[in-house]
């Protein structure tokens, strides 16, 4: 089979009725950790045991954390982990495949899903393999672009080798757009099937817009707040951020710029623009009464497997200006909810980002049909999809690793 054309693999709807799997799924961040993976990954886990499934969660130990979660048919272990580099509020795994292998020796479970290809990740994957378990795995994260925007892009091609044996050492890798099962195909990536992410409607909600919050950023009612949310690193391209924003200001004067999330570039992006408002890492119905309390979202990054920020922008409300890739690509219709421009052409983003600070009605109407947009983006039957790859997974059983295995799942008729 052509590896391009992964795309049209059917997973196995496997309802909980029929029958109740045993899931290890295992993951290096985790809640309250606050990044996409780990907020997704959260909520598959609920979405699985919510739907009559065994989960047993494997995860680092967070820094002061308490003994592990354990109720019903959910089960979390603990293990080792050490802070991350630059992000000492993350931790990360370390490489733990004897007692993985003690674990699942003891406690088999149906299947492994592996969500983050770190060392716990590599670990649980040796486990698997050697105890001859299916698994499956996640790609989330772009490492292999992130080495280009810390000057050491001569990691890119060890990196994707990295990521390429892993991924084809399982069952199939979940992807969350279409561009981006097309991209890892011609980087020689086999068994992707694409599981997009949904979107909490009821948290993200234009009704959550706080003019009490607003007062306390010193604006009023008809102040335009831009807001970014996400990481304040170098891969997010906040340069553009600025770029646009000062664009802004030179035709609306009083706009103000809202910044939702922490990193090691906040100190820098503070004293490059000392009137923004820096609200720090916000989480739960505090971050989505920041979003509705704005008017207009920026979304400059060009290193996303995802964004997940996109989808709670539409949620809330908020017509977007994104580069047309990632989640803006595939949620947003062109025109309609927000506006695309081509990947990495700063110009466009700029223009586009001043046209819409200056186009009340304009905004007003991409941000109706953004809500509207966003209700389709169901989380349940995301986590169902989510189950049937699972569940075409245990149906081919393990197999001997290395093996390309896409042969071995149906397609379309």
């Amino acid at each position: 089979m052509d590896a391009t054309t992964d795309s049209d693999l059917i997973v196995d709807h496997f309802p909980a009725a029929w029958r109740s799997m045993r899931i290890a799924c295992v993951t290096e961040t985790y809640p309250p950790e606050v990044n996409g993976v780990s907020l997704t990954v959260a909520r598959m886990v609920e979405g699985l045991h919510r739907r009559n499934h065994d989960v047993q969660l494997v995860r680092p130990r967070q820094a002061a954390e308490a003994d592990p979660d354990s109720a019903g048919r959910f089960q979390e272990v603990l293990l080792k982990g050490l802070p991350i580099p630059r992000y000492p509020s993350l931790r990360m795994g370390v490489p733990s495949k004897r007692t993985l292998i003690q674990l699942w020796t003891h406690h088999r479970p149906d299947v492994v899903h592996i969500a983050t290809e770190g060392p716990l990740g590599w670990s649980a994957l040796q486990a698997a393999l050697q105890l001859k378990l299916p698994v499956c795995s996640d790609f989330r994260t772009n490492f292999h672009t992130y080495s280009q925007h810390y000057g050491v892009g001569w990691l890119y091609k060890p990196i994707m080798a990295y990521l390429r044996k892993f991924h084809n050492r399982t069952l199939c890798t979940m992807v969350p757009t279409e561009a981006l099962r097309r991209e890892l195909a011609r980087a020689g990536f086999h068994n992707l099937a694409v599981v997009t992410r949904g979107v909490d409607t009821v948290q993200f909600d234009p009704a959550r817009r706080s003019e009490t919050l607003r007062s306390a950023w010193g604006v009023d009612r008809d102040t335009l707040v831009v807001s970014c949310v996400g990481r304040l690193a170098r891969e997010k391209n906040l340069d553009v951020l600025l770029a646009a924003f000062e664009a802004i200001v030179r035709e609306r004067p009083q706009a103000r710029l809202l910044v939702v999330g922490t990193g090691p570039l906040r100190a820098e992006l503070e004293a490059r623009c000392p009137e923004a408002i820096f609200a720090g890492q916000r989480t739960g119905d505090d971050l989505a009464a920041h979003y509705a309390s704005s008017d207009l979202f920026l979304f400059p990054s060009l290193s996303e497997t995802f964004g997940n920020v996109t989808t709670e922008a539409l949620a809330s409300g908020l017509p977007i200006v994104a580069f047309d890739y990632a989640a803006a690509a595939q949620v947003i219709a062109a025109e309609e909810q927000g506006v695309r421009v081509p990947f990495g052409d700063s110009e466009a983003f700029v223009r586009a980002a001043v046209a819409l600070a200056l186009d009340g009605p304009r905004r007003h109407r991409l941000g109706q049909a953004a809500r509207e947009r966003a209700k389709e983006l169901d989380w349940e039957s995301i986590v169902q999809r989510f189950e049937g790859v699972l569940a075409g997974a245990i149906r081919q059983g393990a197999v001997p690793s290395g093996v390309p295995l896409t042969s071995g799942l149906r397609r379309a008729a």
